[in-house]
């Protein structure tokens, strides 16, 4: 299996942060629907509060999923939600005791103890960083999701959906299966590049007016389907590079298999 490459740390830089409509705050509770209902099932959320760091690390293990969500605020809060099933309610609420969640040396991972049949368990996070962080995200059967951050982010997952909201810097990742959701925000790309890929899934652009980029995207087995003009050579087909606006910066979005839809930021 691919594994992500650790980056190097980088020097400390002054940036405006990036615009927020609105302080972001905490979502994720245990009123969502989870598990099986044939089985016994404990959901708890617990909250951690570290120092702020320049790069961050959060693996979701085998079956959580990842939220990372940027604020004007210089500490990193991490809520975790622990799920786990069994036959009984008392064996649900036992696994779940059994279960650490690490959060030293800048890496955000949980352990837990080995299941039997009709047993299961996962931990999903939901973290709040300062604005301008490093982050490399893993996640296996589990979604991702990134919203107003800047810097070097990685991620992967093998089964789940892809959300980047925001973002700027130089952003680089993929998913197997599962869709990407790129909303794309100010009048240019901010950084070196956003380079995105899926396997197996649709792919969904939101691109502000008036914006700035060098623009590729594709598919293999679907259509691209874009609301506004570009000038490109020849007709777009499976295949579309164009620059936006003055172009710019790479920002990069394709799939294999599944559709592609680029359309402008209602006002």
């Amino acid at each position: 299996m691919h594994t992500l490459a650790r980056f190097a740390l980088t020097a400390a830089v002054c940036l405006a942060p990036l615009a927020l409509a609105q302080e972001p705050t905490p979502e994720m509770s245990c009123d969502e629907h989870n598990g099986n209902h044939d089985r016994a099932s404990h959901c708890e959320i617990n909250e951690t509060t570290l120092a702020g760091a320049p790069q961050l690390t959060v693996d979701g293990g085998v079956n959580g999923g990842v939220r990372v969500r940027g604020w004007q605020k210089s500490g990193i809060l991490v809520r975790a939600k622990v799920q786990t099933q069994a036959d009984t309610d008392a064996q649900a609420r036992a696994i779940a005791s059994r279960i650490t969640i690490h959060t030293g040396g800048a890496r955000i991972v949980a352990d837990g103890p080995s299941t039997e049949q009709h047993e299961s368990w996962s931990v999903s996070y939901e973290v709040f960083v300062p604005q301008q962080i490093d982050l490399s995200l893993k996640a296996h059967n589990g979604g991702i999701g990134i919203s107003d951050v800047r810097g070097h982010i990685e991620f992967e997952t093998t089964n789940g959906g892809v959300s980047l909201e925001r973002l700027a810097g130089n952003v680089q990742g993929r998913t197997t299966n599962g869709g990407l959701s790129v909303e794309l925000a100010g009048d240019r790309w901010d950084g070196d590049q956003l380079d995105v890929t899926t396997t197996n899934g649709g792919v969904s652009v939101v691109v502000p007016s008036a914006y700035s980029a060098h623009l590729e995207t594709g598919t293999v087995n679907g259509h691209i389907n874009l609301d506004f003009p570009v000038t490109v050579n020849g007709e777009i087909g499976r295949k579309l590079s164009a620059d936006l606006g003055s172009g710019g910066a790479l920002v990069r979005i394709v799939t294999t298999n599944g559709g592609v839809n680029i359309r402008r930021k209602e006002t």
